[in-house]
């Protein structure tokens, strides 16, 4: 059984993941890390890192990026392979994720998602199809997001790129000029309202058909066990940069 520590264990997704964690088998939460230890939890909860004197296999890491560079720090010194799946990471933070990733295993990912990592591996194979066809991105989340496109939104154009040379360039506005769309663009294209949790749809527009692959998130739960399984992925594996990708390939 894989042992984990859970940072950020009394967040939103700690609390979700420490629920899901409790129908699984094949990994245990034995301790976590959060300022705030005043929810019941099956497991010790300090309130740093460096309180804690609990050894496990992995971190999973759904905190802050204040709390980061203690993280990665600690993950060094002791070898831990760390699932990072904290955002807004500053560019200093995340060259620090590439160095650490040479001592000890690191899997980042945009999105925790199985169907998303599902969904960009066949945005690869289709672009490679559709590669002439009109390429848009359209993302729906709540109200009470604060980001505009999604990193979802942006790593899925990042996947097209990547099948494209990354000769193409992203077109976030179109009400500040009158033309007609360039040839070489990926137009990216945000909708905040309700309480949506995620939709992403990928629309590839040719002459006379049309081709949509999409995915929909009706609950943060996906997340919680999308971390799961690549915590038990990463668990014993050799120091490098992991993706989500790695977790859905086997």
């Amino acid at each position: 059984m894989v042992k984990a520590i859970m940072h950020g264990c009394n967040g939103h997704m700690g609390q979700v993941i420490t629920a899901i964690c409790k129908e699984d088998e094949n990994i245990e939460i034995v301790a976590g890390i959060d300022l705030n230890d005043s929810l019941p939890n099956d497991y010790p909860v300090y309130k740093s890192l460096a309180e804690c004197d609990v050894k496990a296999d992995v971190v999973i890491d759904f905190c802050n990026a204040k709390a980061v560079d203690a993280l990665l720090d600690y993950c060094e010194t002791t070898g831990t392979p760390v699932v990072l799946c904290t955002t807004g990471l500053s560019d200093e933070q995340l060259a620090r994720v590439e160095e650490v990733s040479k001592n000890v295993a690191v899997l980042k990912s945009a999105n925790m998602s199985l169907g998303i990592n599902t969904l960009m591996d066949l945005l690869k194979k289709a672009t490679d199809v559709f590669a002439v066809f009109d390429i848009e991105i359209v993302e729906k989340h709540h109200n009470q997001k604060l980001d505009a496109p999604s990193g979802t939104a942006l790593a899925l154009a990042d996947a097209i790129n990547e099948e494209l040379d990354n000769s193409y360039v992203y077109k976030f506005d179109r009400s500040q000029e009158r033309k007609k769309r360039e040839k070489k663009e990926i137009g990216i294209s945000a909708v905040r309202g309700g309480s949506i949790v995620g939709e992403h749809d990928v629309i590839f527009a040719g002459r006379d058909e049309v081709l949509t692959l999409s995915h929909t998130a009706y609950s943060k739960a996906i997340f919680a066990k999308g971390a799961l399984e690549a915590a038990k992925f990463l668990a014993g594996k050799k120091p490098g940069m992991y993706s989500m990708t790695d977790v859905v390939d086997l």
